[in-house]
């Protein structure tokens, strides 16, 4: 064996030793109390709430799905995920500062505590937590989906996709385990900056590789002149699906749990107010890179299709940089989804823990009995992540928009929850599931795509969703004490 065959394996070796180091020194720091193991306590600043926002999004989507649709599509497909994701942020403070209120006042530590703090009613909370953990789970496959590929592609095969995925997971089961979100974030701040600073490096490293930018941007352009057209490859990207993506990215985000709870977590509300200044500058800047690289990905890699083209990423690092070069940039991969996947357990099992276990079986459970039985749940979703990735999807942006429409049927009930005045929780009953029935219908054919007027299904749901709790029952009317 040469010294460039196991420079993957020791570039992988350091960074997991470092993450399990920093993991460790979360759990010396920590206390055992709920607030201290799901939400650090609530003392987040301003720098590490920021990184651990950005470590927690920037998933396997970010490094495999962004340039695998890039390949598909082309280069439209950065302006729309750039400002759509930037536009977002937006929701970091306008939802996050009322979550921040209520969560320092009533000592919450769920979303599903948020709803039923503003409601009053378990059968809402219920129907809100099935919600958010069905289509959070295919969300958190994902990163062992897209750490399997990444190993396979590394070690040439040597690290079967499955052997991958489950060696990943079990290194992240280790330290959520131990240190809870003292550990999940500051292992964020080491991956937040190692998956930007990475990213670059590859943009630059391929770019070189093919003869400089310029270069590579007239070749594609002279193979596939559509990927650097306003509507992308096949026409794609119509106005109404430029629309419905920037819908779904700005609904979506602050209803994934895991970036739900960190809304908990700060010290003081500038810290949101920070991360909702800076995040869409870093999506402008970082998003193009794998963008690019997708769109790259013709030159070489002409015929993919399906599932395949998730994987263009780490082959054009290994076709056109050193083995070095690709194994480092490979580790920012690597804490792309591990970032993710850490904070999706750890979210999970809370919601699990606080919301079903406590309520319905161990009211006066012990703080120590609830981070005991949380550490278990961790364990478990892990398992259920491994099994959802045994069989991945034919594309990592299918089932990341799938997942996406699902939570962001919850979007106008937690706008509702925080804003709204008078309104009866059987009106956000009825909204989340006429929307999910939507979405059920538009996914086996019961609806006709027609029904959408050219939108992806997330528009016309949230729509209809959100008219339901507009013209819905009010309080009064039902003469309410």
């Amino acid at each position: 064996m040469n010294i460039e065959s196991i420079i993957p394996y020791i570039a992988i070796a350091i960074y997991l030793l470092l993450t399990l180091a920093i993991g460790i020194v979360g759990y010396q720091g920590s206390k055992n109390t709920v607030d201290d193991y799901f939400l650090a306590n609530r003392s987040l600043g301003s720098f590490v709430l920021f990184f651990t926002l950005i470590a927690t999004n920037f998933s396997a989507f970010f490094f495999l799905g962004f340039a695998g649709s890039g390949y598909r599509t082309g280069i439209s497909y950065y302006p729309m995920m750039a400002f759509g994701t930037g536009f977002a942020a937006l929701t970091f403070y306008v939802i996050g500062y009322r979550v921040w209120l209520l969560g320092k006042a009533k000592g919450l530590v769920t979303p599903p505590e948020l709803i039923d703090e503003c409601f009053g009613n378990q059968t809402l909370k219920l129907i809100f937590l099935l919600v958010m953990v069905v289509f959070t789970l295919p969300y958190l496959a994902l990163q062992p989906i897209g750490a399997g590929y990444l190993l396979e592609n590394l070690t040439g095969g040597q690290i079967p996709y499955f052997t991958g995925a489950t060696i990943l997971t079990l290194v992240i089961v280790f330290y959520v385990f131990i240190g809870g979100m003292k550990s999940v974030v500051l292992t964020d701040v080491l991956q937040g900056i190692l998956m930007a600073g990475l990213m670059l490096v590859a943009v630059v490293a391929i770019a070189h590789g093919l003869g400089g930018f310029t270069l590579a941007n007239h070749t594609v352009y002279n193979l596939k002149p559509e990927l650097f057209s306003r509507n992308g490859a096949d026409n794609f990207f119509t106005p109404q699906i430029w629309f419905s993506y920037l819908c779904l990215w700005s609904f979506t985000l602050p209803m994934l749990p895991q970036m739900f709870m960190r809304f908990y977590t700060p010290k003081t509300s500038t810290s949101l107010k920070v991360s909702a200044i800076l995040y869409p500058i870093i999506t402008i800047v970082l998003f193009i890179c794998p963008v690019i690289i997708g769109v790259w990905g013709h030159i070489a890699f002409p015929d993919l299709v399906g599932k395949t083209t998730d994987q263009i990423l780490p082959m054009m690092l290994n076709k056109y940089t050193p083995i070095w070069v690709s194994s480092i940039v490979m580790v920012g991969a690597l804490s792309a989804f591990m970032s993710t996947l850490d904070s999706q357990l750890l979210s999970l099992s809370s919601i699990l823990v606080r919301d079903i276990y406590i309520v319905f079986w161990r009211k006066h459970a012990s703080l120590s009995e609830q981070t005991l039985v949380g550490r278990l749940l961790i364990i478990a979703l892990a398992i259920m992540g491994l099994i959802l990735a045994y069989r991945p999807p034919s594309t990592i942006l299918s089932l990341a928009t799938q997942a996406f429409t699902g939570l962001s049927v919850l979007f106008p009930t937690v706008i509702a929850a925080l804003y709204g005045k008078n309104i009866h929780p059987i009106s956000c009953i009825i909204s989340i599931l006429v929307g999910e029935t939507m979405l059920l219908g538009f996914q086996i054919g019961w609806l006709p795509k027609s029904l959408t007027f050219g939108f992806l299904p997330v528009v016309p749901i949230v729509a209809i969703c959100s008219l339901i709790i507009i013209l819905g029952i009010r309080k009064e009317i039902i003469n309410e004490p």
